[in-house]
């Protein structure tokens, strides 16, 4: 089974939708989905998750299944304090904090420790996304198992889900067994970026998820759209 993770289009956060910016990276997308051949679709509850998927859906004469679990995170889980006591979200923490004074060290179960993640509620966001994506990836036929995957139904499916940029680092950080806080300083979700996870079938009954791109959006180079990572870096 291939897993494409899919961030929603730019976004104007008011109104929960899609710029006209997003609307043509959403169709860009929906194009490269389309040509891959995904077979099952799913999406965020919020609208600018779903509105991404919709030309996906249409190219593909699919619907989407709405994941409740794949909500983006609140606020209640992600502003700090720290470190100077103004409320702010952990991604305007300076990147620095969370490698300094030994955090580069801090294993999985250690994150949570790092500045800024001590103070914030991204523990209890984490224990919600590892659960529900636990429980979506078995309902595909893939059920962990102690860090690895029982193979319930093996699968040759494409599956996308729509989602969001905390969302998505913290799901593909349970997958990859990275620390939190090391994949808040070293990695980004671009708007329409896809991350591909491959769970291959094997004769043992047991497989790990592989990462094969992160964040991509050569989908948007392909449709002549700019390349302004997450709207502001020209790559």
């Amino acid at each position: 089974m291939l897993l494409y993770i899919i961030r929603h289009g730019d976004p104007n956060y008011e109104t929960d939708s899609l710029t006209e910016r997003g609307v043509l990276q959403a169709e860009a997308v929906g194009k490269r989905m389309a040509d891959a051949g995904i077979t099952r679709i799913f999406s965020s509850p919020m609208g600018r998750a779903r509105q991404t998927a919709e030309p996906t859906c249409r190219l593909l004469g699919l619907e989407y299944t709405v994941e409740p679990w794949a909500h983006e995170i609140g606020d209640e889980h992600r502003l700090t304090p720290y470190p100077d006591g103004e409320l702010k979200s952990v991604s305007l923490v300076d990147r620095v904090h969370f490698r300094r004074d030994g955090g580069i060290n801090l294993s999985y179960e250690q994150a949570f420790e790092a500045p800024g993640f001590s103070t914030s509620g991204m523990k209890a966001a984490q224990d919600t996304i590892t659960a529900g994506g636990r429980d979506f990836l078995e309902r595909l036929g893939y059920k962990e198992e102690n860090g690895i995957y029982r193979i319930l139904a093996p699968s040759d499916e494409k599956v996308a889900l729509f989602c969001h940029a905390g969302m998505g680092r913290i799901f593909v950080s349970q997958l990859l067994h990275i620390p939190l806080h090391l994949m808040w300083a070293g990695f980004n979700y671009t708007h329409s970026g896809v991350t591909i996870i491959e769970f291959r079938n094997s004769k043992t009954g047991y497989t790990v998820p592989r990462l094969l791109c992160y964040s991509d959006m050569s989908h948007l180079y392909a449709a002549g759209l700019d390349m302004k990572y997450c709207g502001r870096t020209e790559i």
